[in-house]
């Protein structure tokens, strides 16, 4: 692995650890309410998504025109300005929005750079390693972030403002890496001529529209779990559920490292059966009615999603970089996973409204991406041969 990986694995590290214990800190701040709505964790979790998918036009060439090391220290900055805002008691919706801002701009740059750092050779190895660091920091940023939340909310943000602040420093350490001259014109026609060409390859819109649902399937899932967990597991605070979805997040880090054995790039197709497994395990979830069977399920749920997402990731960083940029491919992929979160969370909500049960919800929930992923595999041709140059 290139050493110089290491400090970016670690800035990663630290910047997902700050952004899941800001996560479980505002849930916290939301469960010490006397009088909590069950719409509002979802709307939290949408008005996060919301900047991937208005500034998707602009993040992506943001990144790729600037030094992408540079870029992630931009975004760190404004994602501790989000945790600020919550430390002084701005509205969280608006404040976890500005949150959200910072990692609309620090993904692009975070993934594109990869394949500067890894190459093509090394780009599947490498995404193992930042998937499966950023899942060990969700999963001891939510821990550690829900325990120090339920005692202290102030110490939590101030926490997590420190953490940003740490991992825009190590980023000082990446090389500059390179830049694209940034094109004239309307950014949003840019956006649009260059998803229309992106999306002319097979493999590209396989990876595309796969990963958006995933990333659907996750986020409601995460909400989802916030409600079903207090009504079948009888759990009453941020760390029994951050203790729980734990669990989820093992799993992932073992999909993520078992996954360059499983799927090369040139085998990318395979990477449908996971997700197939995953929407059974969402189903499945909805059964259980005891801890340990929820957290047996959740890790295998887990592992299928990292085995998943991975090389699905991977094609689209190395399918990027040979045409609109890598920067302009994982903005792309934000734009179209983000609207699919969107829309999944939006309806979660909108059910939640409406007194849909959350177990009613994990089915209807593994019922849909079980069908979806069926149909987008389905109407997809076959993947090009290992010949191709952009096989």
């Amino acid at each position: 692995m290139s050493k110089h990986l290491y400090p970016l694995l670690l800035a990663q590290f630290l910047s997902a650890f700050a952004d899941n214990a800001i996560l479980f800190t505002v849930i916290a701040m939301v469960m010490q309410d006397a009088h909590p709505v069950s719409w509002y964790v979802p709307a939290l979790q949408s008005v996060f998504l919301v900047a991937f998918v208005v500034l998707a036009p602009w993040v992506g060439g943001f990144a790729d025109s600037h030094a992408k090391s540079r870029v992630l220290i931009v975004a760190n900055l404004i994602k501790a300005c989000g945790a600020g805002l919550l430390l002084f008691k701005v509205e969280p919706l608006l404040a976890y929005c500005i949150v959200g801002v910072g990692a609309a701009l620090y993904s692009p740059a975070k993934y594109g750079i990869l394949p500067e750092l890894a190459g093509h050779n090394g780009l599947v190895k490498a995404n193992s390693w930042i998937e499966g660091s950023t899942i060990l920091a969700i999963l001891t940023g939510m821990v550690v972030g829900a325990q120090l939340a339920d005692y202290s909310t102030s110490w939590a943000l101030i926490a997590t403002i420190a953490l940003y602040l740490i991992s825009a420093a190590t980023t000082l350490f990446l090389p500059v890496g390179l830049r694209k001259a940034p094109p004239s014109g309307s950014k949003i026609l840019l956006f649009y001529r260059e998803v229309k060409t992106f999306l002319l390859m097979p493999r590209a819109r396989f990876a595309v529209l796969g990963a958006s649902l995933f990333w659907a399937a996750a986020a409601c899932v995460r909400v989802i779990i916030i409600a079903w967990a207090p009504l079948v597991l009888m759990t009453h605070n941020a760390s029994d559920i951050a203790n729980l979805t734990l669990f989820l997040a093992i799993g992932i880090i073992a999909g993520s490292v078992m996954v360059p054995r499983l799927i090369p790039l040139e085998h990318l197709r395979r990477a449908r059966i996971p997700a197939y497994l995953m929407s059974i395990f969402i189903i499945a979830l909805s059964f259980t009615e005891a801890v340990w069977p929820a957290r047996f399920v959740l890790f295998f749920m887990g592992m299928a999603g990292g085995i998943f997402i991975v090389p699905v990731n991977a094609a689209l960083q190395d399918l990027g970089q040979q045409s609109i940029g890598s920067g302009g491919a994982v903005a792309m992929q934000n734009f179209f996973q983000n609207v699919a979160m969107l829309l999944s969370v939006g309806g979660y909500t909108l059910a939640a409204a409406e007194q849909v049960t959350p177990i009613s919800a994990l089915i209807g929930l593994g019922v849909l991406l079980l069908v979806a992923t069926f149909l987008v595999v389905w109407h997809l041709p076959e993947v090009e041969p290992a010949s191709s140059s952009l096989e």
